[in-house]
């Protein structure tokens, strides 16, 4: 194993973990159906129209990122090696 492997490997376990992390705390979001019009959800609100900037708004912008990241994380740890044998 070369050097670039292992830094790749351990940023990909490092996203792995931050992605767990933020999905966690996340909140779900099953209001649908005879839920959505028993507590009146809508996007009039004041929370419906600034959601972009909500906390929710925000850890789901930076789950994405971190996924992009691992992705190109793996595919790099994947090829590289197939470049660097001798």
């Amino acid at each position: 194993m070369s050097i670039l492997e292992i830094i790749g490997g351990v940023v990909l376990i490092i996203a792995c973990i931050v992605i767990v992390v933020l999905c966690l705390m996340q909140e779900s979001k099953n209001q649908d159906g005879m839920t959505a019009a028993l507590t009146g959800a809508s996007s009039d609100s004041f929370y419906g129209k600034n959601e972009g900037r909500s906390r929710e708004a925000v850890l789901a912008r930076i789950t994405r990122t971190c996924g992009i990241i691992m992705f190109l994380i793996t595919l790099a740890v994947n090829i590289v090696p197939i470049f660097t044998d001798k």
